[in-house]
């Protein structure tokens, strides 16, 4: 059980997930507290200085999303980016919704300067 943000970073996403029930996904997403569920999808917009930084986060979440095999809908523009998870296979939010926003939370405080 995932009870903390070090546990989601720590943990791999796996195939042939089962849906989280409304109390699992809120415990989780207490866990990461710039993050919402909107129409039963986890999402995040996050902001950059401009479209270069927008860009570098944008490939390297898409690196870390092939390696886990969790791919998000992301919308992108000059200076922001949303990134929207939900697992399609399960019908809602799982684990690997979790393990990879945090993932994706680790990225942009390591490697994009903020707006």
């Amino acid at each position: 059980m995932m009870t903390t943000r070090a546990d989601l970073l720590a943990a791999r996403c796996h195939p042939r997930t089962e849906a989280l029930d409304a109390g699992a996904a809120a415990r989780l997403l207490a866990l990461l507290p710039d993050w919402t569920i909107e129409h039963g999808r986890l999402a995040r917009r996050f902001a950059f200085k401009n479209y270069h930084r927008t860009m570098a986060f944008v490939n390297a979440l898409a690196y870390v999303s092939h390696t886990e095999d969790h791919h998000p809908e992301m919308t992108v523009t000059y200076n922001t980016c949303v990134v929207r998870y939900d697992t399609h296979s399960a019908h809602g939010l799982t684990d690997n919704d979790f393990i990879c926003a945090a993932r994706a939370d680790a990225l942009y405080q390591q490697a994009a300067v903020p707006a």
